[in-house]
């Protein structure tokens, strides 16, 4: 049996960017480690998961809170990569790359819970 989240393509965009992040802060300073690698890679790990817990849970309104914490981790995300950039980690091209991908799964997402909200009313 496929988990109903399997089939969400914001849940596959959002695994391909945790993906590209995990690539990314590869190439960090190894005395980043246990400081933005860290936060990055959990911040972009929790955009998945909480999407995947969302769709596991009973209510519309679990679901979309779920879908607005992955929303936050995606701000987040966007954050450190802004930070990542100053700090000379990544190049302006890296960033806009994944750039790309967090506002493509942030768009995806709210059309998601637009969705959700709708039906719920």
């Amino acid at each position: 049996m496929e988990r109903a989240h399997k089939k969400l393509d914001v849940w596959k965009m959002s695994i391909q960017l945790a993906k590209a992040v995990y690539d990314l802060t590869g190439r960090y300073p190894k005395e980043e480690q246990y400081g933005i690698i860290s936060q990055m890679r959990r911040a972009a790990t929790s955009v998945p998961a909480n999407i995947a817990e969302g769709a596991a849970r009973r209510s519309t309104k679990e679901f979309v809170q779920f879908l607005s914490i992955a929303g936050g981790s995606l701000s987040e995300l966007d954050t450190f990569l802004e930070l990542s950039l100053a700090l000379g980690y990544i190049k302006a091209e890296e960033k806009s790359n994944i750039d790309g991908m967090i506002t493509n799964v942030s768009k995806t997402l709210a059309g998601l819970i637009r969705s959700l909200a709708a039906k719920n009313n």
